[in-house]
């Protein structure tokens, strides 16, 4: 079957079966073109955004006076 026969078939399909069949196609691409490496970089980014233990601004600031404290004596 041609790629003409088979776009001619598909255009006589009703258009929910051509959503469908859309649809299916896309998601196919989709994995053939997800290759394993970008998968794994994306996975080993998880959480990166994370913050961390962070009590509160007052705790901060305190620090950061202690720091600047210590830093010009």
């Amino acid at each position: 079957m041609t790629l003409q026969e088979l776009q001619k078939q598909v255009l006589q399909l009703p258009m929910s079966d051509r959503w469908q069949l859309v649809q299916t196609v896309l998601e196919s691409i989709q994995q053939e073109t997800i290759s394993p490496s970008k998968k794994g970089n994306l996975s080993r980014l998880r959480g990166i955004a994370k913050g961390a233990n962070i009590s509160s601004d007052e705790n901060i600031n305190g620090d950061y006076v202690t720091y600047l404290t210590e830093k010009y004596q």
